[in-house]
């Protein structure tokens, strides 16, 4: 079975079923959104706190490619992954044409980077804020803050200020995501060794990023979090390196279960995965870092005071979540997971759940962000998720679940009735042996049945001197014959005639 599941899962043209999974994924994915409102944001610009309303979901069809695929000699397939985003009025909670009030991560965050600008600079800075009627929060609409709008802002920064800001044109949140890809990867493709399939060789050309602060935390790990090597225990962590994150994740393992009729572990997110240094000293590479369960992702995205975490700050310091109003985490709706077949490594249910999160406060010279108290304000959280069902459900369910089940099985089925054979061939050899003893003793009996008389004249005398007195008698010679020889011939019979007497004193006796 182990080499059957071996043959499926590398990543080979010719391995059938799973090649063509990898290539062409069948798993639909959807990306839901959640926004966080700001209901207050006059009072949060006079210090109070921040009041959040959660809008959503907004749900997008997500489609995945790969493209330039190509193998190499040393058993690895570079490769890039395309995805492509539409929205599915169907299964949301509004429209992309919905008006949100949300902070403007333009302002603020140029803002801060401003922080450490010279006095005219600042200055420059506050005016071309007001010239351009910028706020510190926004209305716009889903679609808009999602995929991008126009700011003459950000020409303006990109002309005074070269540097400051790493794109030009329309600013999104998701803007550079629609018809992107996550990089070139390098995976290896098992076809020497099982245990490596799907595991990165390089991202970009590189094994390492420059990101962080330890080597241990730039490293590249695991896999492109699609598919894992197959024979997965529970000692095994589920490692994949994400793009969006700068940085390798570890799942550990929770429980197993079924998942759509098919044996499955449940993998969920350590919380360690976002603890800070001092919480969890393993993690001091990715600081300077805040309160426990946020990740400060600043250094891969242009020095943008951008944190991620989880949902409603699930798993971090309660100060995070208390310091607004309007979070309850909860791990119900909040905690990531991956429910993984664990004999071939691939995916059954998929819930990757991430928040993004501004940092804002009130900056010295720039008045426009008034008097922000320093916070962590979420801005959205999304729920990526992806099952397998229908057709390839079914096509999985035959190839890699029901067939190796089969042979597993079929195996010692097969030794039980060798081993029955087997014991049924000794009890009939026995039986024939019994047999042959018996034929044995049948012909012995024969035989000394044949003999018994002449036993029974030896064990009774007179009929053994009787049987004698025949013989003697049929021996006498007939007259004419010399003296001598009648001598001699009547010799015996006086033998015979006293062992007559003797046995007829001892039948007497």
């Amino acid at each position: 079975m182990k080499r059957r599941v071996m043959a499926k899962v590398r990543i080979d043209p010719d391995s059938g079923l799973a090649y063509t999974m990898w290539r062409d994924i069948p798993i639909p994915f959807y990306m839901s959104l959640y926004f966080f409102e700001v209901k207050n944001p006059q009072e949060i610009l006079r210090g109070e706190k921040p009041v959040l309303e959660q809008r959503g979901p907004y749900v997008y069809r997500e489609y995945r490619q790969k493209s330039n695929i190509t193998f190499h000699s040393n058993y690895t397939v570079t490769y890039r992954e395309y995805r492509h985003y539409h929205f599915c009025p169907e299964r949301s909670f509004g429209n992309e044409s919905d008006e949100l009030i949300l902070p403007n991560m333009l302002t603020l965050g140029a803002a801060l980077m401003a922080e450490d600008l010279s006095y005219a600079l600042k200055l420059i800075f506050s005016t071309a804020l007001k010239t351009f009627n910028e706020t510190p929060f926004i209305k716009k609409s889903v679609k808009e803050i999602m995929w991008g709008y126009d700011d003459p802002l950000v020409d303006f920064l990109n002309q005074v200020f070269p540097g400051m800001l790493p794109f030009k044109g329309k600013f999104g949140l998701f803007a550079d995501m629609n018809n992107s890809n996550t990089g070139l990867f390098t995976v290896f493709t098992g076809v020497d060794n099982i245990t490596k399939v799907h595991l990165i060789d390089n991202w970009n050309g590189i094994k390492e990023v420059n990101y962080w602060h330890s080597q241990q935390c730039n490293l590249i790990n695991g896999t492109a979090g699609e598919m894992w090597p197959p024979f997965i225990t529970p000692s095994d962590t589920l490692t994949f390196y994400s793009p969006d994150s700068c940085r390798t994740l570890e799942l550990v393992f929770q429980k197993s279960g079924w998942t759509l009729d098919i044996p499955s572990y449940h993998y969920v997110a350590p919380k360690t995965m976002f603890a800070n240094g001092t919480v969890y000293p393993p993690n001091k590479g990715f600081c300077p870092c805040r309160e426990s369960g946020v990740l400060n992702v600043s250094t891969c995205r242009h020095n943008s005071q951008v944190f991620i975490s989880q949902p409603h700050f699930y798993n971090a310091d309660p100060v995070l979540w208390k310091a607004v109003d309007g979070l309850n985490p909860n791990e119900e709706d909040h905690a990531l997971f991956i429910e993984i077949h664990p004999l071939t490594g691939i995916p059954l249910n998929v819930s990757i759940k991430l928040q993004l999160n501004l940092f804002v406060k009130a900056v010295q010279g720039i008045s426009e962000t008034g008097n922000i108290k320093p916070v962590l304000l979420p801005l959205l959280w999304f729920d990526e998720t992806g099952y397998i069902d229908g057709a390839p459900l079914q096509t999985f369910y035959y190839f890699l679940v029901l067939v190796p089940t089969i042979l597993e099985y079929l195996q010692y089925v097969l030794i039980a009735v060798g081993c029955l054979l087997v014991l049924v061939a000794i009890v009939l050899e026995i039986a024939c042996w019994k047999k042959q003893d018996r034929n044995i003793l049948f012909w012995s009996s024969k035989q000394c049945t044949k003999d018994k008389p002449f036993a029974s004249a030896k064990s009774n005398p007179v009929t053994l001197t009787k049987k004698l007195e025949v013989e003697v008698s049929l021996q006498t010679p007939v007259e004419g014959t010399s003296s001598a020889i009648d001598e001699e011939s009547h010799k015996p019979s006086e033998d015979v005639s006293l062992l007559h007497t003797d046995s007829n004193e001892t039948l007497l006796e």
